[in-house]
């Protein structure tokens, strides 16, 4: 395996982990020089990527790629890499096998808190979501011209160390805020490495839901991470009056369980199948 990803971030770089072991090559992009050498330290080779036709060097290493994962997000001109093969790879990946691309369980839209799964039509709220399930879509287009599986990736709120609700209560900036009937999905890092994994190794294609088992009100997770620091919860704040950005308040717009069985019936066993064990891994790791 030779495995490029495009945006090797905090999920790209937990899907490098779990792949090294298997790939004879590790690649990553990034859109500036800066994290150059967090990619290397990470036994990525690295790459500056910011949109448009990939340099000489990256070329030369897509040339040579049989797994590619993209993980950047579409902005507002569109996905990079859709805008730089708007019709097919041509030569520029003649080895390619797989690919994974990484979305989000938004492009479901509101469910009103009701269970949704891979089969379920895709009514996307938020701009962002609208331009992810555009992008799944043209991935779809670009995968089967090229003749490989895509594996899409629907992704939720995504935690890990460095990044969860009591690195954010350590900081002070932890609230409980207070919607009747919210509920989300979470995803430990280290899962979205294991599953993209998974497919990647498998060559699967389709559509997965990688998230958690247990969709849980958002105070709820607040609350538990104080317990484990082993201090007070700060105090329970309504939504309807709290001091939002607007995208913050539009996450609130969307309320859905979102189904993880495709994923497991794959073959994929969570190690962090709720934000509970999540949270106590985090705490006991100092992560």
């Amino acid at each position: 395996m030779k495995l490029m990803i495009f945006g090797a971030g905090f999920s790209g770089l937990a899907i490098a982990r779990a792949l090294a072991g298997d790939a004879a090559f590790l690649g990553g992009t990034t859109r500036g020089a800066l994290r150059l050498g967090d990619l290397e330290a990470a036994g990525l080779a690295p790459f500056v990527y910011a949109g448009g036709q990939p340099s000489a060097e990256l070329g030369a290493a897509l040339a040579e790629t049989t797994h590619l994962v993209m993980s950047i997000a579409p902005d507002s001109g569109g996905d990079p890499l859709l805008d730089a093969f708007p019709d097919s790879f041509g030569d520029a990946l003649p080895r390619l096998e797989w690919i994974g691309y990484l979305s989000t369980v938004g492009v479901y839209g509101d469910h009103g808190g009701d269970w949704v799964d891979e089969e379920t039509p895709c009514r996307p709220v938020s701009k962002r979501s609208v331009a992810r399930l555009e992008a799944e879509r043209g991935w779809a287009d670009l995968a089967a011209r090229a003749g490989v599986p895509l594996a899409i990736v629907r992704l939720s709120g995504i935690y890990g160390p460095g990044r969860n609700a009591i690195r954010t209560l350590e900081h002070g900036n932890g609230r409980r805020l207070v919607k009747p009937g919210q509920v989300f999905n979470r995803i430990h890092v280290e899962d979205i490495g294991g599953a993209v994994a998974l497919l990647a190794r498998n060559r699967l294609g389709g559509i997965f839901n990688v998230t958690d088992d247990m969709p849980a009100p958002p105070q709820d997770v607040v609350e538990h991470a104080a317990r484990l620091m082993g201090i007070e919860p700060p105090p329970e704040t309504d939504f309807e009056t709290a001091e939002l950005s607007p995208m913050a308040r539009s996450f609130y717009g969307e309320n859905k369980r979102v189904s993880n069985a495709r994923i497991k019936a794959a073959g994929y066993a969570f190690r962090y199948p709720d934000y509970r064990a999540g949270l106590e891994s985090l705490i006991r790791s100092g992560g």
